[in-house]
């Protein structure tokens, strides 16, 4: 049998815990009044305050776009917000999007090119021109070697099943499209996008 604890009045304690949220919601329904400030709160500043300007953005997660707000300042990065004149999310960001400040500033962030040689086993760092190059010559030589111009009844064939393309979820609409459209246009039938739209 489960004991009640002393000084339990079940009208009282609904009273204490329905009556006085309520009147406070009406007294102040932006929950700015006294209750919700410390003395702490009244001196601080809006982390945005610092920004030299704002540029209008889209969370780069998911092919949703959320409109983020990016705050700026000396040319660095200071908050990413999300975005209340978007009208596909009005302000709201869902917790990658709004830990997306991260994504920029990160100390673990890569921002160069690395690249493992076959049977390597360390890591090598390479500027983005070799690494473009090495990626082009590989498609090329790739697309000449598996190239199906005639099936064997020489039937028109005109395709390559040596690479394919995997759009991202990251990219927008836009982006995924021009993939598409260049991987067509090199022969390539296995394309495909992971995005959630």
């Amino acid at each position: 049998m489960r004991r009640t604890p002393r000084g339990y009045c079940p009208t009282r304690l609904a009273r204490r815990s329905l009556i006085p949220p309520l009147v406070r919601q009406l007294k102040d329904p932006l929950g700015l009044g006294a209750a919700a400030q410390s003395r702490r709160s009244e001196t601080l500043e809006p982390r945005t305050l610092e920004a030299d300007k704002v540029v209008k953005s889209v969370c780069p997660y998911c092919a949703v776009g959320c409109g983020q707000r990016v705050y700026v300042k000396d040319e660095k990065v200071v908050q990413i917000e999300g975005d209340p004149d978007s009208p596909i999310s009005r302000g709201r960001l869902c917790p990658k999007g709004a830990g997306s400040l991260g994504y920029v500033r990160s100390p673990l962030r890569e921002t160069k090119v690395k690249y493992r040689r076959p049977h390597g086993t360390q890591w090598e760092e390479l500027d983005l021109e070799t690494a473009m190059d090495m990626i082009a010559d590989r498609v090329v030589k790739t697309r000449d070697e598996t190239w199906e111009a005639t099936n064997d009844k020489g039937e028109t064939l005109n395709r390559t099943l040596g690479f394919g393309v995997l759009g991202g979820a990251t990219l927008d609409s836009e982006e995924n499209y021009l993939l598409k459209k260049s991987f067509t246009a090199m022969g390539a039938i296995s394309i495909e996008n992971q995005a959630r739209i």
